[in-house]
């Protein structure tokens, strides 16, 4: 006898676990006509999108023949996640003209997609419709404030964070200390450090403050602190601290922060060499180089990673090497050097007074150019 089906919440639970099995359970649910029930085909949709599946997800959405306010969400949410926030927009106005009211998770995605396209007068729309529908969560602010910060409307995001009646969680807070780096008001960054007790992310955007303004004494006492809060395991705030010790002319620091790093990426090690490209440490930047070729787990070269050693070697009149490395790049790595690339190579023979295969170099490049 053929085995029975299993039964629908059973299917639904593993479709939720195995979305790139989501044309499978597709044919399944086809055959069962389970699709003409909103909550499958919702089920499936939400599947497509985390399956890399966009179109497949808003072909769905086309062939749904009842569709809700969760269908709806789950459409726009996949639109946002693949970055398209003109089909979100076309969506949420779709969904208005269908009957159906925004709900708070429609509101938050549509902020997003606004903050992710820097569309702050679109933004403000949404911001109106949250006043109206009396959405004020803490989560809300927080997709709010990301938008302003993220557009350098920096007053109304302090604005909105200071006059907000609710209590604040660490992501509001770390949404405005982000805001204030990324635009550029270190000050402020520094005061809201000092007013509140540090989390991972906070003590990243305090680095990446100290790295733009240079402020080595207030690095030192961030590193202090990420010591004490035992974070000197992330490899997002090592790579943060070598960056700044490198910035401020303390190689040996950086040197020692990444020495004991337990989980190095390829940032990791592109930061340390272009530390030492800084300072015209040539030589212990191509070492390095070398050992990252060699370390294990594997660690494979980005173009960023070149453009260091190629900058290196340029400080450090190391033409041979630095031709070495620009073929490494293309024969070893299959990387296409970029005009930065070859900017720094031309860079570098003009150093070292070979000029005519500099100029050689540079009419090749503009003859493939035309």
């Amino acid at each position: 006898m053929p085995r029975a089906p299993p039964p629908l919440s059973a299917l639904l639970r593993r479709l939720s676990s195995h979305p790139s099995h989501s044309y499978a359970f597709h044919a399944t649910l086809l055959k069962s006509s389970s699709l003409s029930s909103p909550i499958p085909a919702t089920a499936l949709l939400t599947a497509y999108a985390k399956a890399g599946l966009p179109g497949d997800a808003s072909r769905l959405f086309d062939e749904m023949p009842a569709r809700d306010a969760v269908a709806w969400n789950a459409l726009i949410t996949c639109q946002v996640r693949h970055g398209r926030p003109a089909a979100a927009a076309e969506s949420f106005r779709g969904m208005a003209a269908a009957g159906f009211a925004p709900t708070a998770a429609t509101l938050c995605t549509m902020l997003k997609a606004c903050t992710s396209s820097r569309a702050v007068r679109p933004g403000r729309q949404v911001h109106a419709l949250t006043v109206l529908a009396c959405h004020d969560d803490v989560i809300m602010k927080t997709a709010l404030v990301d938008l302003y910060m993220s557009c350098g409307c920096v007053e109304e995001a302090e604005r909105l964070f200071i006059y907000m009646e609710r209590p604040k969680d660490v992501a509001l807070c770390n949404a405005v200390l982000s805001g204030y780096v990324e635009n550029d008001h270190f000050r402020e960054a520094f005061l809201m450090l000092g007013g509140n007790e540090p989390n991972g992310i906070a003590l990243t955007c305090a680095l990446s403050a100290c790295s733009a303004t240079a402020n080595l004494a207030y690095g030192l006492q961030v590193h202090c602190k990420v010591l004490r809060c035992g974070f000197d395991s992330e490899t997002i705030l090592c790579n943060a601290l070598i960056d700044i010790y490198a910035k401020c002319g303390r190689t040996a620091g950086a040197r020692v922060v990444f020495d004991r790093m337990s989980g190095k990426n390829v940032l990791s090690w592109s930061c340390m060499i272009d530390g030492y490209s800084r300072h015209g440490h040539g030589k212990e930047a191509l070492d390095l180089f070398e050992r990252m070729e060699k370390a294990v787990p594997i660690v494979w070269p980005n173009p960023f990673t070149f453009l260091a050693i190629l900058s290196a070697c340029g400080h450090s009149g190391l033409v041979d090497e630095g031709r070495a490395k620009l073929h490494l790049m293309k024969s070893k790595y299959a990387i296409d050097p970029g005009p930065e690339h070859y900017a720094c190579f031309i860079d570098m023979l003009g150093r070292a007074g070979q000029i005519d295969e500099a100029w050689d170099l540079y009419c090749s490049l503009c003859a493939n150019l035309t």
